[in-house]
């Protein structure tokens, strides 16, 4: 049926074969040239972190991608399609413009859930969803630390693996880890940004930052009464993420998150539990 098989005549049939075979061959070598075209200015447009951000976000349960505009009483039930990039989204820019209607009755669970873990938040800071908070400096930097849910959380033991000054971190890319008995924990980064100094535990901030998106970084962050609601839906996921041994009093000391929540909760995976709870799972 080819030109060079011995015995191969230039008949109809065999040109109209010859036609279609190439043609096959033409399109499909097309369109996997096109593929990679494309796949190389989309990851030349868009850094290897976003995309990953974007597979890890999409593999998140449902409750851990909760609209903010839920939890701020918008809606009864919305999940966020935009990896928390509020920007991109639609709806979120009517609400902001004050074209979306009134806000739904306040839940029971937003006051009993928060309640036991305080306010969890102050007015100066913007919160990450995966528990780190950004402090905006009088210098036009940013300084980057880790809130008390996951404070308590990750619990006294663990030591903190911290980037060298001078790096640069991404937004919802790995800012630090923190690591305990061959275990690891990563922590991700609420801005993107270069690296000026590092703290530590002791000094109530981990990373001190250059931004170089100004304050763009800031608005999918959380912040003021998106506090409290927000704080209540999180106990709620730790308790599902901890099973029936962290249900009721065994997560909470005076009221408040016990300073180590697996060592508590027998059973318990120090490193799967913060995970789910950091974003990465």
């Amino acid at each position: 049926m080819f030109p060079w098989v011995y015995g191969f005549e230039w008949n109809a049939a065999n040109v109209i074969f010859l036609g279609i075979f190439f043609g096959v061959v033409i399109v499909i070598l097309s369109t996997l040239t096109v593929a990679v075209l494309r796949s190389r200015k989309t990851l030349r447009a868009r850094a290897t972190h976003a995309i990953r951000w974007e597979t890890d976000f999409e593999d998140l349960p449902e409750v851990a991608r909760v609209c903010r505009h839920e939890m701020d009483g918008h809606f009864q039930h919305r999940t966020c399609e935009h990896g928390f990039e509020c920007g991109e989204c639609e709806t979120h820019r009517r609400i902001v413009a004050g074209d979306s209607g009134t806000p739904a009755a306040t839940r029971g669970w937003e006051a009993d859930g928060a309640s036991r873990i305080g306010s969890g938040g102050r007015p100066e800071r913007y919160y990450h969803r995966g528990h780190t908070w950004v402090q905006p400096e009088a210098d036009g930097t940013m300084t980057i630390g880790l809130d008390d849910f996951a404070t308590r959380l990750i619990g006294p033991g663990p030591v903190a693996v911290l980037p060298k000054v001078g790096y640069r971190l991404h937004v919802n890319g790995r800012a630090w880890k923190f690591t305990k008995g061959g275990a690891t924990v990563r922590v991700r980064s609420p801005i993107a940004g270069e690296i000026l100094a590092v703290g530590g535990r002791a000094q109530g901030w981990y990373l001190k930052m250059q931004p170089v998106n100004g304050l763009e970084d800031l608005r999918p962050l959380l912040r003021g009464t998106e506090m409290r609601p927000w704080l209540g839906r999180e106990m709620e996921r730790l308790q599902q993420v901890l099973g029936p041994q962290g249900v009721g009093v065994r997560l909470t000391d005076g009221g408040g998150l016990v300073d180590d929540v697996t060592q508590y909760c027998k059973g318990a995976h120090w490193d799967v539990v913060c995970g789910e709870m950091l974003l990465e799972p």
